[in-house]
């Protein structure tokens, strides 16, 4: 076999189309020049994305792996530019986005030494990767890269690192790829245990009251179908973790809603009066059980989950099962009966109708002519009819669109979960443009977090991403006033705000740009932003001191969610 021998740099590019990647987001610097370098010949095989600050870069990434289903690549330098991807690689690790990130090192024989740039990279991305490998030789490469995506997209997704010395990018190897299928004592999908899928579904149909709490799972499984199938049988209220919200349409009849410290009240209430809980690629976060002594102790529990960790983590279960949530799903959907649950469905409209009547009394109450988020994502639901890709950042903004926002399709929203990473929103919403670029993306984020990450104006200036950007400005960081308010004596300590001009600041990066502050003209305002086929930021000047209601305060029990 005729084999080419080339630089461990230009194998690196090689190996990435080998694995199907034709889009990168980076930024260079000295240690990964000589893959920069090779990259010059890929153009046109290529789209490098150059970002404006490598957490730009990975935010970036997992946008565009969290609506196109394919992993998201990075490249960054050493130093700094590796220490700046660290937040999201915690942020991808925590909420299972598939990442291949690539960094340069200085040359092999100053490691340990305190060169320019040099810094551990390995140990100090280790507690926040699936795994991570440093690279000395150009001959590893090849089978880095194959082992990265492997780990990196299967079982649980997550991030992986390679760092590469510069040493290793420059040397001539003979260049072989080969994917890979199989790594010892490495096993992403798990051996369905047939008897507890049997013991699940005899709870299931003995269940006078069964509750269905869905994750992120069921869109990573791609078990969206398999979920439609087994509740339509079963007929099972289901709720929805922040990150699994649109695996079911919202729309569907036995959707209930958004689970949590923000979430809707009848999920949340009925979670402490449900006999059977099931719950499915979701990892029971301190957000969706609040006080865990006072959750669901009424319940059987059914877990399944791909990752044996989260199984008894955190609540104990009657019946584990670790599996993939499709091939789960399909074997479930076999043995439980088809069902009616009708009494019980009727609760849930009824704690729904509690929830909608308290809040609007509550409005009634406090109405003022301010604009209020609420309204915002309400018109802009509307206006979209739930079919847009939203990307939020973290913060009142991003409860109230969780909330409010009808999300009819799977894979349409995106927000940083587990990690609550402000400064999110904008380039997670360049990479999830560039990952479908056929769909209204729109970024919903506040003042706060757009000032973190605002650098990103410059990457859709440069590569003409037409992502749409909406501001919720209240002049707060609104979150933390929130519990300043509620359980600190309205002390707000360092909470406001002061911000740019954000209508100038678009326009200095050829933005076209618009602020609304009365009523009557913010559907006009959405609709100008919506039918921009470039891209636009449109600011709302919301309510400075607005709550976000329904909450589960700290330290309480689901069943003791506040309307008010």
């Amino acid at each position: 076999m005729n084999v080419e021998k080339i630089s461990g740099a230009k194998a690196l590019i090689l190996s990435l189309l080998h694995e199907n990647i034709h889009t990168i987001f980076g930024y260079p610097g000295g240690a990964i020049m000589p893959i920069y370098d090779a990259l010059y010949d890929f153009e046109k095989e290529i789209n490098h994305i150059l970002v404006r600050h490598e957490q730009g870069a990975i935010h970036a990434a997992q946008g565009y792996a969290r609506v196109s289903g394919k992993c998201g690549v990075v490249f960054a330098t050493s130093g700094p530019g590796a220490t700046n991807l660290i937040t999201g690689l915690a942020d991808a690790m925590i909420d299972s986005t598939p990442i291949v990130c690539i960094t340069g090192q200085v040359s092999s024989h100053l490691l340990g030494t305190d060169a320019f740039q040099e810094t551990d990279v390995i140990g100090i991305s280790m507690p926040v990767t699936k795994w991570n490998i440093q690279i000395t030789k150009a001959s590893d490469i090849p089978m880095a890269i194959a082992k990265a995506f492997f780990i990196a997209t299967s079982g649980r997704p997550g991030p992986v690192l390679i760092d590469i010395t510069k040493d290793a990018q420059f040397e001539l190897f003979n260049y072989q790829y080969n994917k890979c299928h199989f790594i010892r004592s490495y096993n992403p999908l798990p051996k369905i245990d047939l008897n507890k899928i049997e013991l699940a579904s005899q709870l299931i149909n003995e269940a006078k009251k069964p509750l269905l709490l869905i994750g992120q799972g069921i869109i990573l499984s791609g078990a969206e179908n398999e979920l439609k199938t087994f509740i339509e049988k079963a007929n099972i209220p289901t709720a929805s973790t922040l990150l699994g919200l649109g695996a079911l349409s919202a729309n569907h009849a036995l959707y209930v809603g958004y689970l949590g410290m923000h979430g809707d009240y009848a999920p949340n209430i009925k979670t402490n009066e449900c006999d059977v809980l099931i719950a499915i690629g979701m990892r029971f976060d301190d957000r969706v059980t609040g006080d865990v002594s006072r959750y669901a102790k009424q319940a059987k529990i059914i877990h399944i989950d791909i990752d044996q960790a989260e199984i008894n983590k955190i609540i104990k279960t009657d019946v584990a099962i670790h599996a993939d949530a499709k091939m789960a799903l399909q074997e479930l959907t076999k043995l439980v009966d088809i069902n009616k649950h009708e009494s019980w469905l009727q609760e849930f409209k009824d704690a729904k109708k509690i929830e909608v009547d308290t809040l609007f009394e509550n409005e009634k109450q406090n109405y003022t002519h301010e604009l209020k988020m609420e309204e915002v994502i309400k018109c802009l639901s509307s206006i979209t009819n739930g079919e847009a890709i939203i990307v939020t950042d973290v913060g009142q903004h991003q409860m109230m669109t969780s909330r409010y926002y009808k999300f009819l399709n799977t894979k349409s929203n995106v927000s940083s979960g587990g990690l609550g990473t402000m400064g999110f929103g904008l380039p997670a919403a360049i990479g999830a443009k560039l990952g479908n670029p056929n769909k209204q993306v729109i970024a919903i984020i506040g003042d706060g977090g757009f000032q973190m990450t605002l650098q990103e104006l410059g990457t859709i200036l440069q590569s003409k991403i037409a992502v749409k950007i909406l501001i919720l400005n209240n002049r707060f960081l609104g979150m933390v006033r929130q519990w300043q308010e509620l359980f600190f004596e309205k002390r707000y300590s360092f909470t406001e705000m002061i911000s740019p001009d954000y209508i100038k600041l678009a326009n200095a990066y050829n933005i076209e740009a618009l602020q609304i502050t009365e009523k009557e003209n913010l559907e006009e305002g959405i609709l100008k932003m919506l039918q921009c086929t470039s891209s636009f930021l449109l600011e709302v000047k919301v309510a400075k001191e607005s709550n976000v209601f329904p909450m589960i305060p700290t330290g309480a029990s689901v069943a003791e969610i506040r309307l008010k």
